[in-house]
């Protein structure tokens, strides 16, 4: 598995909402980097879905319907999976 660069990801984390930014930045600058490479992957791949369900998903106003990409958004917003 070939991973995206740190640069490729702090870049892709570069959204068109200010509240997903304010998430995705300090995670990236402060975890990312401790993350397993299935863990970097999952969140890769979190950053290839749409603004609009990140933004439902991140806020609470639906579940997102992947286990792997919804634990990813917990450990994001520093909530453990229940």
């Amino acid at each position: 598995m070939e991973l995206m660069n740190i640069a490729r990801v702090r870049w892709a984390c570069r959204r068109g909402m200010l509240e997903l930014d304010v998430l995705f930045q300090p995670f990236v600058d402060s975890q990312y980097e401790t993350l397993s490479d299935t863990d970097k992957q999952t969140f890769i791949d979190l950053l290839a879905c749409e603004d609009p369900e990140l933004f439902a998903w991140f806020m609470g106003h639906e579940v997102c319907p992947d286990p792997a990409l919804r634990e990813m958004v917990n450990t994001v917003r520093g909530r453990p999976q229940p």
